[in-house]
């Protein structure tokens, strides 16, 4: 059986398609082929069977059936640049196909593909790791305006934001009057002001959503660490509403763990003992918010009986403190600093 070709030093454990080969060196011969030891990956390529479809290897072979300006966009655009929530996988457990701009009609749709028309600039196509793909900006903004809801477009630039992909400042700038002629520019634009660059996980930005659009609260800071007033770290909630005292914190299954619940319940005793009000959203709460914001508002109502000279915290850091909460600022991170700092993000 043919050895296929490794797709990239910076990409280990990928490989290329090959065509038939009479030799069987570079590509399978043509009875290969047609066995169960090897599989078609587009028109014309293959690959041995052993070759698993993992997200990464699906974009490869995506971008095999690209010539001149085509360019892969979307979801898979920022899954090739290692962003973390953009899985590839639907929230029914699928494959997502792997969006692809066309400069021509020379694609034949199939199965795991998705062709878009629209133009993009030439200056917006590049490069990476050996697969053409558009600027992440284009990606962000695809996915913004396609979104099923302003929430949703919310979500995607917020997720982008958590690998710094994009910043929020740049995907504004980005959405200028001169993308007016495509689709769903008006709901990327409405989900500027939703997103936040320090969200961890998609179930902490739904939380975010709740407070503000559900619950009416304003905008809360996420993942701003807290200290008390000697400068020593107090603990580093999910939302936290500077002004009311008030913070709030996702528990997903994994807080179920003996473990994690015991830390959970220590911190917020830490947290109500610097006279800060904390309320929990769980699993359900996601999709039926009214319990949560009820509980919200009770929090809201006992932060409001607490005189604020009771307070033992403070949201400014310390001098020496290292702020991570922005895209820039963890751009500016050497990767030692990276490793240190941003530990407790999810790995």
């Amino acid at each position: 059986m043919f050895a296929p070709e490794p797709w990239h030093p910076a990409r280990p454990g990928l490989y290329r398609p090959g065509r038939l080969d009479p030799s069987g060196e570079t590509g399978p011969t043509r009875s290969q082929s047609q066995g169960k030891h090897v599989r078609r990956t587009s028109r014309g390529l293959y690959l041995p069977a052993w070759v698993e479809q993992s997200t990464p290897q699906r974009i490869v072979e995506a971008s095999m059936v690209m010539i001149g300006g085509h360019a892969i966009t979307g979801w898979a655009a920022l899954h090739w640049r290692r962003a973390r929530w953009f899985t590839g996988i639907d929230p029914h457990g699928m494959p997502r196909p792997v969006e692809i701009v066309i400069s021509t009609h020379d694609i034949r749709p199939r199965d795991g593909l998705f062709l878009s028309g629209e133009a993009v600039h030439v200056e917006l196509r590049g490069e990476v790791d050996g697969v053409r793909m558009v600027d992440p900006r284009v990606a962000v903004s695809y996915l913004m305006r396609y979104a099923p809801s302003t929430r949703a477009a919310a979500r995607e630039l917020s997720m982008a934001a958590y690998d710094d992909i994009v910043s929020i400042e740049e995907m504004s700038e980005f959405l200028t009057p001169g993308q007016n002629a495509l689709t769903g520019v008006p709901q990327a634009r409405a989900a500027v002001p939703l997103a936040t660059e320090n969200c961890w996980s998609p179930p902490e930005l739904d939380l975010v959503m709740t407070w503000v659009l559900d619950a009416g609260r304003p905008m809360p800071l996420c993942n701003a660490p807290l200290f008390d007033l000697s400068g020593r770290h107090v603990a580093t909630p999910d939302v936290f509403d500077p002004v009311a005292g008030v913070a709030g914190e996702y528990e997903g299954a994994v807080h179920l763990d003996r473990a994690v619940r015991a830390g959970d319940v220590r911190r917020e005793g830490v947290l109500r003992a610097h006279g800060v009000e904390v309320v929990t959203m769980v699993a359900d709460d996601r999709h039926a918010p009214g319990a949560f914001v009820a509980r919200l508002a009770d929090a809201y109502r006992r932060a409001e009986r607490s005189p604020a000279a009771d307070r033992r915290w403070t949201v400014t850091p310390p001098r020496w403190w290292v702020p991570t909460t922005t895209v820039d600022q963890r751009r500016a991170l050497t990767p030692d600093q990276r490793a240190r700092f941003l530990r407790y993000r999810a790995s």
